[in-house]
């Protein structure tokens, strides 16, 4: 039986997380593995509605510490309702953002600190962290240009704070690939689509290797 592992990628705005997370999880289905594709905030009908509360540009916005608490909240749910019960089925599962996009976007950017974010976590997704976390990470230039192809002049709650704050949001993310080599993987996101999936799929030939029997 394939064993199944928990799969999530990171990175700040533009970075192509999205595209990437659905290329790899169709790449797992084309390789025979039963894979979840989701994403944070969301994934189930109550997270979504917390994601629709938390990104809509035209809201008056959260404080930080609400913020923090709301994407908790919404994660709480969509792991014990979807991301848990696929991988106690068995399946793999390809996450779109999870717990380090709080720590590096409440916990570093907003000022909150990691404890406070980690502590919130533990307690409502009892501190579920995925196998691996593939950090994608692009020049400010790449990410602007990315941005401007996709949202135009629109973006959401989040993704219209200053250019400083996504700055240590980014930071954060690497930092965070630095300080536990063993958990996460940083992918070099610039390049064509094709070319950064490459990477990710053999950053990830390792737990497909070694991990695909139990």
């Amino acid at each position: 039986m394939m064993r199944r592992r928990f799969i999530a990628l990171e990175g700040g705005e533009g970075t192509g997380k999205s595209t990437q997370a659905r290329l790899l999880a169709s790449e797992l289905e084309r390789r025979g593995v039963e894979t979840l594709l989701t994403r944070e905030p969301g994934g189930t009908p109550g997270a979504e509605a917390i994601r629709a509360l938390l990104l809509n540009p035209l809201g008056e916005g959260w404080g930080m510490r609400a913020e923090a608490l709301l994407f908790a909240a919404a994660r709480s749910d969509h792991v014990e309702r979807l991301i848990r019960p696929a991988l106690e089925g068995g399946r793999w599962v390809v996450c779109d953002r999870f717990l380090d996009s709080s720590r590096a976007y409440q916990g570093s950017a907003g000022m909150l600190g990691d404890e406070l974010v980690r502590g919130l976590h533990g307690y409502g997704s009892e501190g579920l962290l995925p196998d691996l976390t593939l950090v994608i990470a692009v020049d400010e230039t790449t990410a602007a240009a990315r941005l401007a192809a996709r949202d135009g002049a629109v973006s959401d709650a989040i993704g219209g704070r200053q250019a400083a704050y996504h700055s240590n949001v980014n930071a954060a993310f690497v930092e965070f690939a630095a300080a536990e080599p063993e958990r996460f993987a940083l992918i070099d996101g610039e390049g064509s689509v094709d070319e950064v999936h490459g990477r990710i799929v053999a950053a990830l030939e390792p737990l497909l290797a070694t991990g695909s029997r139990g």
